[in-house]
């Protein structure tokens, strides 16, 4: 059986490995010029560092068959992301935890003192948070919330933080101990010579033709038994029904000598600074050594025609006609959409490898005309 993976990123190149070991035949294309997706990563000509080029990719999960996974393809170094934040003309820890909470309100509370100061700032009326904004109220009360998130939020989303789900910020923790590490997942770590690497090695399959600047063109799928897509759900139909909503991120890339931040990721909530955070790319590969360095100022915006699309909005406004987008994708025969864009959804890098493993061992298990439309149902 022949089948078309659009996209060489996890969802598309996890897939086609995993038919191809079955026997099968996977064409895999993408329009830009190399794998990965937005996990790509390469060498700086000019420093020498790995840089993450959209941007950060930390990996993290609890999933012990996903670890071993990635495992298979890559050596995964030890590594923690500890990030920092300048707020307010101070620099402070995150997540918010135990040292951030001490240092922002110049106390020295232990951690169960803290834990009933918190809960005496956080607003008890709110029982059911019906926003993002709600949510933070709810848990940290309005001084760490207007430091550390409200600004942060608006310039991330581009709206008010009333506007979004409470479940955004349900993924962030809150410690009342000193632990700075972001994650608190099992397993964690980078790859030692990229994501991009991994991915290559996973396509790197007798049974897998892969071609890269290659945009796909809906006669492509008249030529295979089965479409995997993972591009923009929305990008499938041509945008017939108008586009959904994205955020796209613009990077003002620099470099310095030595260390510029002494941090990989320095988070910047103030809503005069323009940009959300810094990252300082020598430091996600700490087991290397560079005299120079290269950073990223991030930018966020709302995503137009031609930008990368980086994440789903989700929206009220964005959920009504993504739920009209799905009950065409329904009506489609041949295909299955996954992945981050395929089915709207902000979705780490563990999960995405688990549902293209999930969804390549459904393909297997029944016939084509069986198969979902979706990895994962996208409301």
């Amino acid at each position: 059986m022949r089948v078309l993976c659009v996209g060489a990123g996890l969802s598309g190149a996890v897939i086609a490995r995993s038919l191809a070991e079955a026997g099968h035949h996977a064409t895999v294309i993408d329009a830009r010029a190399h794998a990965a997706g937005n996990c790509h990563t390469e060498r700086c000509p000019e420093t020498g560092v790995l840089v993450h080029v959209y941007g950060p990719h930390i990996f993290h999960t609890d999933d012990a068959e996903v670890w071993d996974y990635v495992n298979r393809f890559e050596t995964f170094r030890p590594y923690r992301n500890r990030v920092k934040s300048t707020a307010r003309g101070a620099v402070y820890s995150l997540p918010i935890n135990l040292h951030t909470i001490n240092q922002f309100f110049g106390a020295t509370m232990r951690p169960a003192e803290a834990r009933e100061f918190i809960a005496n700032r956080a607003d008890s009326t709110i029982t059911a948070p019906r926003n993002f904004e709600e949510q933070a109220l709810s848990m940290i009360g309005p001084e760490l919330y207007e430091t550390f998130m409200k600004g942060y939020t608006e310039k991330q989303w581009g709206c008010s933080p009333r506007a979004l789900p409470a479940s955004i910020l349900k993924r962030l923790p809150l410690r009342f101990n000193y632990d700075d590490n972001y994650f608190f997942h099992q397993y964690q770590g980078m790859p030692e010579t990229g994501y991009t690497a991994m991915v290559e090695r996973i396509l790197d399959h007798p049974g897998i033709d892969l071609h890269l600047e290659t945009p796909y063109a809906p006669e492509m799928a008249g030529r295979h038994d089965h479409l995997f897509w993972s591009g923009p759900l929305d990008g499938y139909f041509a945008d017939a029904l108008g586009r959904l909503g994205y955020r796209t991120l613009d990077f003002e890339r620099f470099t310095d000598d030595g260390d510029h931040q002494g941090c990989a990721v320095m988070n910047y909530p103030d809503p005069d600074v323009p940009y959300t955070r810094i990252t300082e790319h020598k430091h996600f590969a700490p087991w290397e050594d560079h005299d120079r360095t290269v950073c990223y100022r991030e930018y966020s915006r709302a995503a137009g025609p031609g930008d990368i699309p980086y994440y789903p909005i989700r929206l009220v406004e964005e959920k009504a006609l993504l739920a009209d987008y799905i009950a065409r994708a329904e009506a489609e025969e041949g295909v299955t959409f996954v992945g981050r864009l395929g089915t709207y959804r902000y979705l780490d890098m563990d999960v995405t490898i688990r549902e293209a493993l999930d969804t390549a061992s459904a393909f297997l298990a029944r016939a084509p005309g069986a198969m979902p439309a979706f990895a994962a149902a996208p409301m």
